[in-house]
């Protein structure tokens, strides 16, 4: 008979990038990220518990860097021309402890603004659940040859907070525009490039043109960015509504705009 050895205790982190709000192992957060541009001081970040049982969080900075293909990756240093946000930062509660529909506000006000050069900064505010609290676990006992063992799943997300000090001189463009067929389905390729000092952040919305000048529109992807210290980004869209069209004549037009609606780069490839 085999005796037992201690529950050995198994803690996964996922890190959540993200629309006004979102959602990930029951802890929403709005907004998704924090620009201050010179005109706000300080800013809030609303959190609440929209699962059953009770939460808590720490509440800490993480820096990362963006690849050329879009994921991010943990850094401790800048890279060349990137800044960090989190020493010109201050933030309370530093934890949140959440009952169940409850929400608490997280207050950021920007410190030592006087000693900011012209240009960007950015950091990444990350929430993690408390691994004590096991209501945003996922836990599985399972015993093999007389050993128990606990799993749970600790979820983390992170939001990016950005200052802009000064005139913006970024500029951007679209490149290498490639259209590529898989059976009935098609993606569209391209580079996103940016030069300047800040980076950029917007949707990309796709329209098709046939050889008669008929316009539609058949994809929009919002929440691109390309950060810096980055000058280009690669990018790739499924074409979800092509049903109907002859990708062998015509145009797509890619349109790429801010947030706010200002269009910042188009492009246009020729299908024929």
């Amino acid at each position: 008979m085999h005796s037992k050895l201690p529950t050995t205790l198994l803690l996964l982190t996922v890190i959540i990038f993200s629309s006004f709000g979102f959602a990930q192992g029951n802890l929403m957060i709005m907004p998704k990220r924090l620009v201050f541009d010179g005109s706000q001081r300080a800013q809030e970040i609303n959190l609440v518990n929209t699962g059953k049982d009770s939460a808590t969080y720490a509440i800490s900075f993480i820096q990362y860097k963006m690849t050329e293909d879009g994921d991010f990756q943990e850094i401790t240093e800048p890279e060349l021309n990137q800044r960090f946000a989190h020493d010109y930062l201050r933030y309370y509660p530093r934890r949140v402890s959440l009952g169940p529909d409850e929400a608490q506000t997280v207050r950021v006000q920007i410190t030592r603004s006087s000693s900011l050069e012209t240009g960007e900064y950015r950091s990444h505010f990350y929430f993690r659940a408390v691994e004590e609290q096991t209501a945003l676990g996922v836990e599985d006992q399972e015993e093999s040859d007389g050993i128990s063992i606990n799993i749970k799943t600790v979820f983390g997300i992170s939001i990016p907070v950005i200052i802009r000090n000064g005139e913006s001189t970024t500029e951007l463009d679209l490149t290498n525009l490639q259209l590529e067929e898989s059976g009935d389905n098609y993606s569209l390729s391209m580079t996103i490039n940016r030069k300047g000092n800040m980076s950029v952040y917007g949707n990309l919305m796709v329209e098709y043109i046939s050889p008669e000048g008929i316009s539609t529109e058949i994809q929009k992807v919002k929440g691109i960015s390309v950060y810096t210290p980055n000058l280009k980004r690669n990018f790739s869209l499924n074409i979800q509504n092509s049903e109907g069209f002859d990708f062998e004549k015509g145009e797509l037009k890619v349109t790429y705009t801010s947030d706010s609606g200002g269009k910042l780069a188009v492009k246009t490839l020729n299908l024929e």
